[in-house]
């Protein structure tokens, strides 16, 4: 297994997929990471969206105190996997908390959060290797909308990596 990340664009996988470029312009923040496995895009979408155990259900806690500092609420959310097959890449479905903004069937999705302080993108697609393996890239593209939203995103940061890899390694598993 290997997950790496990298903090810009240049020679992203993401530059072969043409209908994705325009939602990396103008972008406070972009995180890209990758994992090798022998899944597919629907499930590891599945185990990647729904991946929430008990110390990412507490950081969650957490957060909701601290948004309410910036004036915010936190919305909940109900975890309830779905199965690979209801995993919808079709734009304007909702995916967790995301809408669907682009999508393609075993290729690539694109979603989007959009709250007051922020719009947040997820992106997932699909490489397939030529040792039969498939490398699965995940991007998160932040947009600041308000002053809260670098504040926001400077303290969450951290665990935006931490919890980004773990959820791309639950992705993983069969």
């Amino acid at each position: 297994m290997r997950v790496f990340g990298t903090f810009n664009m240049n020679n992203s996988y993401f530059e072969t997929i043409p209908t994705l470029n325009p939602l990396f312009e103008n972008a406070d923040y972009i995180d890209i990471k990758s994992i090798d496995s022998s899944n597919n895009l629907r499930h590891f979408i599945v185990g990647f969206i729904y991946y929430c155990p008990s110390w990412i259900q507490f950081l969650y806690k957490v957060r909701a105190v601290f948004v309410r500092l910036l004036g915010m609420r936190q919305e909940s959310v109900d975890l309830t996997p779905s199965a690979p097959e209801d995993i919808s890449f079709i734009p304007g479905d909702l995916c967790l908390a995301f809408t669907v903004t682009h999508g393609k069937d075993n290729q690539f999705i694109a979603m989007q959060h959009e709250d007051k302080h922020l719009s947040a993108r997820l992106l997932v697609a699909i490489e397939p290797l030529e040792s039969g393996i498939n490398r699965f890239h995940v991007g998160t593209i932040v947009h600041h909308k308000h002053w809260t939203g670098p504040v926001y995103f400077t303290v969450i940061k951290p665990f935006h990596h931490l919890v980004v890899r773990q959820m791309m390694k639950a992705g993983i598993t069969k």
